[in-house]
This record gives structure tokens, sequence and C-alpha cells, in this order.
């Protein structure tokens, strides 16, 4: 495999984890999670991840620009309207409206290819900066946990509950 797919498969891998970690906390039975909520949740994370992976702070560091990229993508994907919402006016009239699901495509589309190459650096800064038992660590964690991050149920638990 060539380094850059691999670098980028790793990376990829980092952010989900860092993703899961920021999103832990996500459940919201109430609307939309405020910028405070979201401030906190980035917060918990952070803490969360360093401590479990032992980070150093420079190493903390890039974990926080990982996060603040992260956040910055959400919103960029998201933009001014809550997902629910713009479902829902792809569904108000009697048929379904394609072209206005095509420009929303479009729309999110555009946000993830100006938005990404910034997530992709931040989490391979964040992922290189790791030793190699951090990253063993990593790849384990996200072997052990398909479901959620590192806040999720592992298969295990998961088949255990059923």
């Amino acid at each position: 495999m060539k380094p850059w797919i691999k670098r980028t498969l790793f990376g990829a891998a980092a952010g989900a984890i860092v993703l899961g970690g920021l999103s832990a906390c996500g459940h919201r039975p109430h609307g939309p999670m405020s910028e405070e909520q979201v401030t906190a949740m980035r917060g918990k994370a952070l803490e969360r991840i360093g401590s479990r992976l032992d980070l150093n702070e420079a190493q903390k560091a890039k974990l926080a620009t990982l996060a603040d990229e992260l956040l910055a993508q959400r919103r960029a994907l998201r933009g001014g309207a809550e997902p629910r919402t713009e479902l829902q006016a792809l569904i108000a009239g009697t048929q379904f409206d394609r072209a206005q699901a095509q420009a929303l495509l479009e729309q999110k589309t555009q946000a993830v290819q100006a938005g990404g190459p910034k997530v992709i650096a931040a989490l391979g800064e964040f992922y290189d900066s790791l030793s190699a038992e951090q990253q063993a660590q990593v790849r384990s964690l996200l072997a052990e946990r398909r479901h959620g991050g590192w806040g999720g149920r592992s298969e295990e638990h998961t088949s255990e509950l059923q």
C-alpha cells in the first residue's frame, strides 16, 4: 500500500476516534446543542482522549487543533439549517424534491472538499506526533470499538445486551 494512502487511512481512523470522543455525549433529546454545550463536550473529549493516550503537551495541542478543525467541518456541513428541517423540506410536497436534494448534496460535498484537506492535515499532524505505542493503542481501540468510537459499546458488550 502506498504511504500516502496508509497515512490517509490512519488519519481518518484517528479522526473517527476524535469525532467519536467529541460526540460521545452528543445525545441531545431537546434539539440542537448550543455552542457552550459543544465547547464543553470538546473539552471533556480532549481530556478523556488525552488521559487514555497519556499525551504530552505538544500532542494535546495537536489534538486540540484537530478538534477545532473537526468542529469547523461540522459547522460547514450543517450550514445554516438543521438537517431534520432540510429533510422535511425535501418531503414537504407530494413528491420528493430531487432538485433540492441534489443541490443539498452538492453543498455538502463542497463543504467537505473545502475543509477536508485541513482536517486531514490536522489528523496527520496529530497521528504522526504519537509514539509507536500510542499509535498501536489507537489502532487497538478502533479494532475493539467498531460502534461509536471510544464512548460507544464494543461488539462484545453489545451482544451481551441482546
